[in-house]
Parts: C-alpha cells; structure tokens; sequence
C-alpha cells in the first residue's frame, strides 16, 4: 500500500501533468507574469463557476479579507464578529486594520458560527459579521443575512474552505458559497479543494460598484494606470498562478465528488463507534464538499491520534486553540458571551486524511485503524 498522506497533490499532479505542464510552460514563454490573459480567463472562469457577477483574484485568502473589509470604509475601533473556533487569519485581517474582532461561540455539531449567539455579540460599534464556512460546510447564511440586514451590517463570507458548497434557502432557492453576502473571500492554498502551486485568493461579489473598489484596492488603488483614487495594496495573482487554476477548475467537481465518496465511507465505517467519536454533521441545507474530514473525539484524543500515527495513519488538530486564546489576539479580541463549545472542540476535534486520491485499501486501512484503537 502506498503511503498515506493528508494530502497527495503530487498524485494529483501526475494524473493532469500533460496538460498542466503545458500551462506553465506557454505562460513563461509569455513574457506576461502579472495581470497576464491567464488571470482575466480565471476571474471569468470563477464568476461562472459560482454564479458571482464579479470575481476579482488576488495574491492569497488572507489579502482577500483585508481588501474586503478596506472596501467598508471602517474606522479604527469598529467591531467584526468572527467565530472563535477558525484559523487565526480571520482576526488577522480584522486586527491589521486596527479594527476589533469580536468571537462568538460556534455550533457544536457543525463547527460553524452559532447564529444564536451573533445578535447578543453586537454592540453599537459592530460593522460586519465575518461567518467562516468551515471544512466544506456552508454556515446559516439565511439567518446570518436576516441579521445583518436587521442591523445594517455587511457581511463578509470567509470561504477559504468551501468553495463548491452549495447553500439551499428556504425558499428553495440555491447559491453557491462565498457569493451571499456582500464579499465572499476565497484561497487557493495547494490544499484547499481548488488550490494552485503556491499562494492565491480572490474576492466575489454582485455589487459592481463595491467589484470596482476591490479591483483597485487590488492595485494599489488605481483606477487607471498611476492615478491612485484611494489607498490600496499590492495583491495580484501571479499569471503562473491563474495559468494553474485554469487547468484545475474544471476538475473541481469531479474532485469533489471523489471527496465525497470517501466521507461516505468513512461515514458509514464510523458512525456506529458512539463511544469513541461522532462523525461530521451534515446539515440538509447545505451541500459539504469535505475540505476537511473532522471528527469529534469523545475521549483520549491524543491517544488516538498517537495510535494512528503508529500504524502511518496521518491525521491533524484543527485547531488547538480558539483565537480567543492566542497570544496575538490575548489584548485584542472581545468574547461575544461564553465560548465554551470552541474551547471544547480544541481538544476533540481531530481531521483524518481526506483528498482526491486516496484509493480503496487506504481507506480501509484508515478506517480499520480506527475501530481496532483500544
């Protein structure tokens, strides 16, 4: 059997190499690095992928929630509720701005931002509601919107993880991830579920005015080439970069559908070891494409993940600590009511190898490695 990883892109890589390689090497005989055709053709190809009417890429998710919440006009002061159970850029973004992130405590069975507990973390200075679609599943978008609206607050979709999820409204209506709420960020980080081969992001929106701000924040402010109508920044996707996005997006759904299969396998393995562990709650809503696979670890957690590793099973702790607990954020954050389900999840939560190529006796292996832990 092959080594499991927690990602195998260079598995990945070899199955589309031809057409891959052939990219990269037309874009460096270009002689077009930046802003190069390759970027138009992805931000036209991402808008029609998720249904966005303006997709602007930029260098990298973290960028994207910046430029996002340097469009709202905020003052330093201003608050953005965030989840207090997510990857610490989410703060960073809100924090770099000197803008106050407020966490507010999350769902415990999906992980999530509970929407329960937002209206009672506003304050007079709240501006924007930051919800993360973690692991591959959409947040309560409907509900997150009613409040916003309520309040006269923007909303900024943290999707890094999600793209491809799909969110089905009450109505019936369905909308993809990231393009609810005012600005939806999204990374290509390599192991996202669209990742390139180094750092990259972008921002939707249907707002065209607010799409025009964005592009030039993008570009260091510029409406044109060296008139600078406002203050911005240098965050553009490398041409190489969108060159590899351009081979990968049509592939993203079938690579969702192969990660989709093997929750389906692990699901069906696992949910019966109730002592041990609950398996990933999918809400009915939402469509889950599986960024992560995540468990919650009823008992000896470590002891579990020292087991797997034993036996080459790899697996990683997203995350050890809420950002309510990190010494960047200790002096910077404010605790929007009691968060003990994130601090509960820091030391449950535990993610087992979910990617594209894992073939059938790897997850056998995986899941057998599971139900013989004593």
């Amino acid at each position: 059997m092959k080594a499991i990883q927690m990602v195998d892109l260079v598995t990945q890589y070899r199955k589309i190499q031809t057409e891959m390689d052939l990219a990269i090497l037309d874009t460096v005989g270009s002689g077009h690095y930046i802003n190069g055709e390759a970027v138009k053709e992805f931000a036209s190809g991402l808008a029609d992928y998720t249904g966005s009417k303006y997709a602007i890429p930029c260098a990298n998710g973290t960028d994207a929630l910046q430029i996002a919440l340097m469009a709202m006009d905020l003052q330093p002061g201003d608050e953005a509720i965030v989840p207090a159970f997510t990857y610490a850029a989410t703060a960073e973004a809100i924090t770099l701005l000197k803008l106050k992130p407020v966490a507010v405590d999350v769902n415990p069975q999906t992980f999530n931002i509970d929407v329960n507990k937002i209206e009672e973390a506003v304050s007079p200075k709240t501006k924007v509601i930051i919800p993360v679609n973690l692991f591959g599943q959409t947040a309560d978008m409907e509900t997150i919107m009613q409040v916003a609206r309520d309040r006269n607050l923007y909303v900024i979709e943290d999707n890094a993880q999600s793209i491809g999820s799909v969110y089905t409204f009450s109505n019936g209506t369905k909308k993809q991830a990231g393009t609810i709420g005012n600005v939806g960020i999204l990374s290509f980080f390599p192991t996202k579920n669209l990742g390139c081969y180094g750092d990259g992001g972008a921002l939707l929106t249907n707002d065209e005015e607010l799409a025009v701000k964005l592009k030039m924040i993008t570009l260091h402010g510029q409406s044109q080439k060296y008139r600078h109508e406002i203050i911005g920044c240098n965050s553009r996707l490398d041409t190489l970069q969108a060159a590899i996005l351009n081979v990968k997006l049509p592939h993203l759904d079938s690579w969702i559908k192969a990660r989709k299969k093997t929750a389906t396998c692990y699901d069906s393995a696992l949910s019966s070891l109730t002592d041990l562990l609950e398996i990933p709650y999918c809400i009915p809503s939402v469509d889950h494409v599986y960024n992560q696979y995540t468990l919650k670890i009823k008992q000896n957690r470590d002891g579990l993940q020292k087991y797997l590793k034993e036996k080459g099973i790899p697996t990683t702790v997203y995350y050890p600590l809420p950002l309510h607990h990190q010494p960047a954020f200790k002096d910077k954050i404010r605790a929007g009511g009691d968060l003990r389900v994130s601090e509960s999840l820091c030391k449950s939560a535990l993610s087992l190898p979910m990617h594209t190529e894992l073939d059938e006796e790897q997850i056998q292996y995986i899941i057998s490695g599971i139900i013989n832990y004593k």
